[in-house]
């Protein structure tokens, strides 16, 4: 955090020493994903498939730790000119794969079509300018204090700008964003990350190249060449490994787990991830949950640890709150506060001890175990009578269900884009306002305008010791009034054969930094 700290509020953040010389990259990795990218222009979609790209043929300015501070990438160091501006200094002699050195111009034609795509705008709303002060200096602008610069600054990564400039010779502009569209972009990529694009079959095949004038020479990666394989069914793509035919696969689902850690030949990781999954409770079409004594009720009456022991098998960290360990707004007081007994006396206390009927609404294929989640809530909550007429879906037809808040306790799952707590409240938590988009995913319709407030004076605080105890209050209050019920963080789990050393690439933001994997 004081890492973090330093570099918010103006002191000079340089690169750490190397810790190992370079590589010799000989070796091959072939990996298996439930999916592969759908374009080559990082533009076009923000998923994680994307990002993943992103962080193999792409290097961004800064990148998080696992300890979710900043690390110096194609940034070598940055500081704060004024409350609104952040200067960077690039590295100087990094080159793109095409052979164009990086300079500032290409950080601004980048910073400015990322303001034009329909996908990452919103992220760069903040901003109002760039100004370029020599070929490797530049600053970033925003309309106002904004102490989540270095937070948005982990999603610019330089284009290369001649490349990606012009018309093909069909009379088509080479930097047109188009979404699942026939671009110049989305067939042709020049990045400055540790790996080429040699080849691309959609759904079937892709693969990498190490890309031989890499800047990054303190890189302990030794991976020559990827073979990245689409494999969809969960159970095949597990046996891929414990057959030998990949080297590394994810997602790993937790009915595999044991499958894996039996074989000698198997690696399994798993780590806490930060995807909240929890319940909204309808205020708008139940009279009941307007009181908190009956929403306290609720929160007492569901069992966090045992959804995360038995329906998840362990495969998840019980949740209090929105905030993971790690994000300022993680409130280290807040505890799971299953207690049935208590929730019976508050719905007592409420006028509600004979109970009454809800819908519930859950997907069935969207998170881990989501229809079996719902199912457990709904016979938790039979304790405290209150009956539930359950209804699951597939994702398809959930997100419209959700859209309209058709039920009236609904299930959802969320990630924050910007890996800050602020993120869920502004979209979770918020009272709703259709023209601004505060409270887009609220399907409570919770309303506490002011936790609103003490949310936006967070968000212009460039203090962050502060910021973080003005967040750690809102969920504090949030608790306190049970504004939803959070039931645990999504973990993730990757697994490898055994000398693929994937733990010191792995992050909670799931996509691993594999331009430095090792393979013994």
């Amino acid at each position: 955090m004081k890492k973090l700290l330093a570099a918010l509020v103006g002191t000079l953040a340089l690169a750490s020493a190397p810790v190992a010389l370079s590589a010799e990259a000989t070796k091959e990795l072939k990996m298996a994903y439930d999916a592969d990218p759908v374009t080559l222009d990082i533009h076009e979609q923000l998923s994680g498939g994307i990002l993943q790209l992103s962080h193999m043929s792409f290097d961004p300015l800064v990148r998080w730790t696992k300890d979710l501070e900043f690390e110096p990438r194609l940034a070598k160091s940055w500081e704060r000119v004024d409350e609104n501006t952040m200067r960077f200094k690039l590295r100087e002699g990094v080159k793109f794969h095409s052979g164009n050195e990086l300079t500032s111009d290409d950080v601004k034609f980048t910073y400015e079509r990322l303001k034009k795509s329909q996908d990452f705008k919103a992220i760069f709303k903040p901003f109002s300018g760039f100004n370029i002060i020599d070929d490797y200096t530049f600053e970033l602008v925003t309309s106002k204090p904004f102490p989540l610069l270095l937070n948005t600054a982990t999603y610019l990564f330089p284009l290369d700008s001649e490349f990606y400039s012009g018309e093909t010779e069909a009379g088509k502009k080479k930097d047109a964003i188009l979404k699942h569209g026939n671009s110049f972009a989305s067939d042709n990529l020049s990045g400055t990350g540790p790996f080429k694009v040699v080849s691309r079959q959609q759904g079937v095949r892709m693969e990498f190249e190490r890309f031989a004038d890499y800047w990054d020479e303190e890189s302990p990666g030794n991976v020559k060449n990827v073979v990245l394989t689409p494999i969809k069914e969960n159970n095949t793509r597990i046996s891929a490994l414990l057959s030998g035919g990949v080297d590394f696969v994810a997602p790993v689902p937790p009915t595999d787990l044991d499958r894996i850690r039996r074989d000698r030949n198997s690696e399994l990781v798993t780590i806490s991830g930060t995807r909240i999954i929890m319940f909204h409770l309808n205020q708008d079409r139940v009279e009941a949950f307007k009181d908190p004594r009956v929403r306290q009720a609720v929160a007492y009456a569901i069992n966090q640890e045992g959804i995360a022991a038995k329906i998840m098998k362990g495969f998840a960290t019980p949740a209090s709150q929105l905030s993971p360990a790690g994000y300022q707004g993680h409130n280290e007081s807040l505890e799971p506060r299953h207690d049935v007994k208590k929730a019976q006396e508050l719905m007592k206390e409420a006028g509600y001890e004979d109970g009454f009927t809800i819908t519930m609404m859950a997907p069935n294929n969207r998170y881990v175990n989501d229809d079996k989640i719902a199912q457990a809530a709904a016979a938790m909550l039979a304790r405290i009578n209150i009956k539930v007429d359950l209804k699951t879906l597939p994702k398809a037809q959930y997100w419209p269900a959700f859209d309209d808040r058709a039920g009236d306790m609904m299930l959802i799952g969320w990630h924050s884009d910007t890996e800050d707590s602020a993120n869920f409240y502004e979209f979770l938590t918020f009272c709703t306002e259709a023209d601004s988009g505060a409270g887009q995913y609220n399907a409570g319709n919770y309303c506490n305008p002011e936790l609103d407030a003490l949310v936006e004076k967070a968000s212009v605080e460039t203090d962050l010791d502060k910021r973080a105890a003005m967040l750690q209050e809102v969920e504090q209050r949030l608790y306190d009034d049970a504004a939803f019920v959070p039931l645990h963080w999504q973990d993730l789990a990757w697994a490898s054969k055994k000398n693929v050393k994937i733990e010191p690439v792995l992050n909670v933001m799931n996509f691993p930094y594999l331009g430095d994997l090792v393979i013994e």
